[in-house]
């Protein structure tokens, strides 16, 4: 099986938030854009936090984010999975992001949210114990995940919690 890339991160130098989660899916591979899969919950809880909703253009949900200082990004840079769900992705073919240069061009970022579970625990295993002292004041954030796979809360539920975001 063959490696699988995430995406350039959407950001702005200006940033102050980074949401992170762990490897785009398989329908966000195929359309080259973050959360594309239909029933993901991100776009939704978006459009009603800042108005990037589904029904409005990618390259305008992306100038929303980055006009209200969010950034997206994933942690793993690369991996081996089937199909979308994290937990196909093979451990020992996790490769992470480089968040020090990262959060050395986005100086602004001081709190991250994780888009579930599984990139919370990426991330602290696999990225916090070699981040420099420097970045030690980030303030970190594990948020219920708005993949299909995961619907123990209702959209309410959600989008209550991930108000945090922009609060």
């Amino acid at each position: 099986m063959s490696p699988i890339y995430c995406f350039s991160p959407i950001s702005d130098p200006g940033a102050r938030v980074l949401i992170l989660g762990s490897m785009p899916g398989q329908a966000s591979l195929d359309a080259q854009q973050y959360y594309a899969h239909p029933r993901n919950l991100f776009w939704r809880i978006f459009g009603a936090l800042i108005g990037a909703s589904l029904e409005t253009p990618y390259e305008s949900r992306i100038h929303l984010l980055k006009a209200h200082g969010i950034a997206v990004w994933d942690v793993l840079n690369s991996c081996v999975r089937e199909g979308s769900l994290d937990s196909n992705i093979e451990s020992s073919s996790m490769a992470p992001n480089d968040f020090v240069d990262f959060y050395r061009g986005h100086p602004n970022i001081a709190r991250v949210f994780f888009n579930g579970g599984k990139a919370e625990e990426i991330y602290k295993r696999r990225v916090l114990p070699s981040l420099p002292n420097e970045f030690s004041v980030m303030q970190y954030h594990r948020l219920p995940s708005t993949s299909p796979a995961h619907a123990s809360l209702s959209f309410e539920e959600k989008l209550r919690l991930w108000r945090a975001v922009v609060a």
